[in-house]
């Protein structure tokens, strides 16, 4: 009976994987109820590693190439199973194929934004995104550690652990990296390889070898970015100030006669005009800290020229009212308000 049960087995001669390319990084040869044969052939092709796997112990590791199964080819394996000389045949073991192929454009992206300390702000937020590759660097780590006894394991199983990773990493990379927050846009580079410095060692503790990592877009919250602008602005006129301030206050008064909301005619265009004379004071004395004395007292003189407008009794009362509603909301000062309406008040005598 137990002759006719041995005969009745089927032996394993070749074992061999022929990758699909569908993202599998671990396979498990199937055994079945079958046995490896003694002299069987192992197959290992360019870019795969074959481990041998002894009741939960790995044993025999084997890179690419051709193999007969022997006591010499499996000496791992022959001392586990305490064989001496001879080799038992068949035998049973567990056989997995791991890809070492590189497993190219993974993303990453923070789907929140996430909090990082700056120097120069304290705690910012910021969003960014990009891509990396990486392969099995160690077969037998990674058995161990990640893929088990699984028969398949692949790189969407993977995904979401790599991906903690490298956001768990990011702030210790910019912190690192030296590079100023309102910079990191323009210094990707520079960024993406203090994050690779980070996560290497990372994911070598599971097997892991980051070939490369990118760094593609790094969104600044939007008050950071209108700072970042005018950064870019300041670059653009050099060190004159006075260019820098004129662009200024050209793109504002705009805004303010704008938002001085509905007045129409005389009325409207005095709005506009009280709004900039204001703003002109507030960065007239901005402007003087960091001008020279002479500079300073000719920009304290410009302020203080007065706007010449002439208008009818009823439109110097509806500017009025338009001024103390600036005044109301913080625009203007209360001693900004008062010298206009005294300006307005001549020109009804």
């Amino acid at each position: 009976m137990a002759l006719m049960d041995f005969i009745k087995k089927q032996f394993i001669d070749i074992i061999q994987w022929t990758e699909t390319g569908d993202g599998t990084l671990a396979w498990r040869f199937p055994m079945a109820e079958m046995e490896i044969q003694n002299g069987a052939s192992l197959t290992v092709r360019e870019s795969q590693v074959a481990v041998f796997v002894n009741e939960g112990q790995v044993a025999d590791v084997f890179g690419p190439g051709m193999y007969k199964l022997t006591t010499q080819t499996l000496p791992v394996l022959t001392y586990l199973k305490n064989w001496d000389k001879l080799f038992e045949s068949p035998f049973k073991s567990d056989v997995y194929f791991f890809s070492t192929r590189q497993q190219v454009d993974q993303k990453w992206g923070t789907p929140q934004p996430i909090t990082i300390r700056d120097k120069d702000f304290g705690a910012v937020r910021l969003r960014a995104f990009g891509n990396y590759s990486f392969r099995i660097g160690d077969a037998k780590l990674f058995h161990t550690e990640i893929s088990g006894t699984r028969d398949v394991y692949g790189v969407a199983d993977l995904d979401g652990q790599l991906r903690g990773l490298v956001l768990q990493n990011i702030s210790n990379a910019i912190a690192s990296s030296g590079v100023p927050f309102l910079d990191l846009a323009a210094n990707q580079i520079q960024f993406a390889q203090a994050l690779a410095a980070q996560l290497v060692p990372e994911f070598e503790k599971i097997g892991i070898k980051l070939e490369n990592i990118t760094v593609q877009n790094v969104s600044l919250p939007e008050e950071l970015q209108k700072i970042l602008d005018q950064k870019i602005g300041m670059g653009m006129v050099g060190n004159d100030m006075g260019k820098f301030m004129q662009y200024q206050t050209a793109q504002a008064i705009p805004k303010f006669a704008e938002g001085a909301g509905g007045g129409s005619g005389i009325a409207g265009d005095a709005m506009g005009l009280g709004a900039g004379v204001a703003l002109g004071q507030v960065l007239a004395q901005n402007l003087a800290q960091g001008l020279s004395p002479s500079a300073a007292a000719q920009a304290a003189a410009t302020q203080q020229q007065p706007a010449v407008a002439v208008v009818s009794p009823a439109d110097v009362m509806t500017t009025l009212e338009k001024l103390g509603e600036l005044k109301t909301k913080g625009i203007l000062t209360q001693e900004e308000f008062d010298a206009k309406k005294a300006e307005l008040l001549k020109k009804l005598v």
